[in-house]
């Protein structure tokens, strides 16, 4: 059922996979990884913190880009898992590496210009950018390309309207793709700030090698 909690969309291939390890290695990653790994890497969205310049959902070369689908209103789920993800990244070595962009399934609160909430950028482009230094603010009006940001990952997401009542459900994991445009690791809601860590930084041992 989706309502006002965005809690209540979840992926079944979470509850079928679960976490596994990566490789040979000791420590067993807290995220899961999706075998075939999805690729979204040919889709790319208006930036609200470049001037709508077009980005694709691929990492920079040997680096990661952790993407979260959510909408600025989000009470709870959204604003624990921003600020999560920027104390871990503040725990790890070469934090540089790691591209944050947030995707919103509000676009029509989200992806506008409002001055009472956002000087000279996009109300998201704001938001996420307090969370994070040089995060990326990504949305469109285009139904049928935020599906193709949004299928592959697995993201379910719905805003329905009741009057003056607004309702957004939306899938709260977050998710970490690589350079080549493939998702490598899911994370569900709730995960620790330092398995987060050393996830994100045995990942990017794993593309430096």
């Amino acid at each position: 059922m989706i309502g006002r909690r965005p809690a209540a969309i979840t992926g079944a291939v979470v509850l079928m996979l679960g976490t596994v390890g990566c490789g040979g290695d000791s420590r067993e990653l807290a995220g899961y990884v999706r075998e075939p790994k999805p690729q979204v890497g040919d889709v790319a969205l208006p930036d609200g913190t470049n001037d709508l310049e077009p980005f694709a959902l691929t990492a920079q070369p040997g680096g990661l880009l952790v993407t979260y689908f959510g909408y600025t209103n989000c009470p709870d789920f959204c604003p624990t898992t921003m600020s999560d993800l920027k104390l871990a990244l503040a725990r790890i070595d070469g934090p540089e590496r790691v591209q944050v962009a947030m995707v919103t399934v509000d676009p029509d609160r989200d992806f506008v210009r409002n001055p009472d909430l956002c000087d000279e950028a996009v109300v998201l482009a704001c938001y996420v950018t307090s969370f994070i230094d040089g995060a990326h603010a990504l949305g469109t009006d285009d139904p049928a390309l935020l599906e193709r940001a949004a299928a592959p990952l697995g993201v379910a997401y719905n805003v329905t309207t009741n009057g003056d009542d607004i309702e957004v459900g939306h899938t709260t994991s977050l998710y970490a793709i690589d350079d080549q445009g493939e998702l490598v690791l899911t994370w569900q809601y709730g995960v620790t700030i330092d398995d987060l860590a050393a996830d994100l930084e045995q990942l990017l041992d794993e593309a430096a090698a």
